[in-house]
């Protein structure tokens, strides 16, 4: 569990406090606290539970799967993990104060004065019961996700610009977390179920009434959105990525589609659907009826739809067409996957119900998302974007639109994750080499992998091994591309956008390109004075 989510600090303390210590008033006082304090079995009904050791007739402090998070009076979920596994940890919650733990496990040796559940699945228990604990806060929020390998981050802050108003709006996403009354750094774009339905209540608590989320395919598999109720959900698009879990890519399709033909426990009220992606129309066919289907996209049967399309470097203009409506718009979003980006959001209002008339006029004072082709001003003579591209598709979109309105040499800097998806490696550096006059391919996040081992499997893309160079240095390599660029020519800085660092093996190290590139150009700029 994050720590920013808020536990009862009146109980801790009860529990912290050995009875022997107190006097009869402080004793009286622990039993009144105890008392009211949630109980065990208030979020265990007896069908969930395959056996139990010990009381469930005892109160708690609160709930938590990360055992260094632990405080006294918490209950524990051991989690089966990828890497890890949660029972390997129980020993330490317990020494931590923990006063039960959740496990798949049968117990041998149970602490005698530690309940010990054991349930059938950890993950879908934890997701139940931090529904119950923070009562409900998903059935006061009128919550919306939105899915798809590419342009959830936009889409989802799209949503949340049109919407904010007199009231608040919350947001879960890859950049940050706006829980209402104050905004944190992500750490994950859809996090554990306990701290969905942790910030879900701060937001409901805070005011909210609406909330925007980022679903990942990872978050809907490992059931972090197990019973949450969506008033609606989106679909973007479906790429190739994440196949190293998922293992084939109609494994990853059938993930998306649980979220919108009632896989994840509840049906959504509506689905929004990008009628333009082949995978859309197939997915439009999977819902079921009792769920309305509000479709978006250029494709001419599209309930929202863009037509007379016109990109330009700084500009994107279209009709937008709806039932009952139509509108000449002019956005600073540029590319064609942002006119599709556009639609899903206005969809997705128009599926609430959203007069988009009233909407639309506040589309001109968004600018954009954090690193997502964000263009870089820093006095220099070239046009500089960074940008969260990191798969084939992406990439390839991205240098598509960026060709169409560069006179100039279109130049690239970008790199693949570690320990992440394999196969998309050489795909991406293909989708490089057909767009672009050069590029210079380095380290993205390494992680744990050997940064050789990536650049074999990116070389296997190569198709004109004269327009690429390997640079084991990211800031070098961003450097030289700086070198490089003449008046007219764009510089795409591609694959980790908003992130303010680098992930090594067992270490992370502050790195934002957008920082980068500034220090770079204003150190050239003194140079050359």
């Amino acid at each position: 569990m994050i720590a920013y989510l808020t536990q009862n600090h009146s109980l801790i303390h009860a529990f912290r406090l050995p009875p022997r210590e107190l006097n009869s008033g402080g004793r009286q006082m622990r039993r009144r606290i105890f008392k009211m304090a949630p109980k065990l079995q208030d979020y265990f009904p007896g069908d969930e539970i395959v056996a139990v050791k010990g009381e469930l007739d005892r109160p708690i402090s609160g709930l938590t799967m990360d055992s260094r998070r632990v405080v006294p009076g918490n209950l524990f979920f051991a989690l089966p993990g990828l890497r890890t596994d949660g029972s390997a940890f129980i020993d330490e919650a317990i020494n931590r104060g923990a006063v039960a733990v959740v496990t798949q496990k049968p117990v041998t040796l149970p602490h005698g004065k530690v309940t010990f559940i054991q349930v059938a699945d950890a993950r879908a228990t934890l997701a139940r019961v931090a529904q119950r604990y923070y009562k409900f806060p998903d059935r006061e929020l009128d919550v919306v996700g939105v899915t798809g390998t590419n342009g959830k981050t936009t889409v989802t802050h799209l949503i949340k610009h049109f919407l904010n108003g007199q009231q608040r709006v919350g947001l879960i996403g890859t950049v940050h977390y706006d829980l209402g009354a104050r905004t944190v750094p992500s750490y994950k774009t859809t996090p554990e179920s306990l701290d969905i339905y942790g910030m879900l209540a701060q937001m409901r608590d805070a005011g909210c009434r609406q909330a925007i989320m980022e679903v990942s395919s990872h978050g809907i598999d490992q059931q972090r959105v197990l019973g949450l109720h969506f008033g609606a959900v989106v679909f973007t698009n479906l790429t190739q990525d994440h196949l190293d879990y998922h293992k084939s890519f109609d494994a990853y399709f059938e993930v998306k589609t649980r979220l919108f033909a009632g896989g994840t426990g509840a049906l959504p009220k509506v689905a929004v659907v990008n009628l333009d992606d082949p995978y859309g129309r197939q997915l439009v066919a999977r819902i079921p009826p009792g769920v309305k289907v509000i479709t978006f996209g250029e494709h001419p049967a599209a309930d929202v739809r863009a037509e007379a399309v016109s990109l330009e470097f700084k500009r994107t203009t279209f009709q937008l067409v709806w039932p009952g409506g139509r509108a000449a718009i002019e956005s600073l979003l540029i590319g064609r996957y942002n006119v599709s980006n556009l639609l899903a959001a206005l969809a997705a209002c128009f599926a609430q119900g959203r007069d988009l008339t009233v909407l639309l006029p506040k589309l001109g004072s968004f600018r954009s998302v954090a690193g997502r082709m964000e263009r870089i001003e820093a006095g220099q003579p070239f046009n500089v974007l960074v940008d969260y591209a990191h798969t084939d598709d992406a990439l390839r979109n991205a240098l598509g639109m960026l060709r169409a309105v560069t006179p100039g040499r279109l130049l690239v800097v970008f790199g693949c994750g570690g320990s992440r998806d394999r196969t998309k490696r050489p795909l991406m550096t293909r989708a490089v080499q057909s767009l672009a006059d050069f590029a210079w391919a380095t380290a993205d996040n390494p992680r744990s992998e050997p940064l050789a081992r990536i650049f074999e499997d990116m070389k296997a893309g190569i198709t004109a091994p004269g327009k690429i160079t390997f640079i084991d240095d990211r800031r070098r390599a961003i450097s030289l591309a700086l070198d490089s660029a003449r008046p007219g020519d764009c510089l795409l800085i591609a694959g980790k956008g908003h992130e303010s660092y680098q992930e090594f093996a067992d270490t992370i190290i502050p790195f934002d390109d957008r920082q980068v590139v500034r220090e770079l150009i204003g150190v050239k700029q003194i140079k050359e004075g």
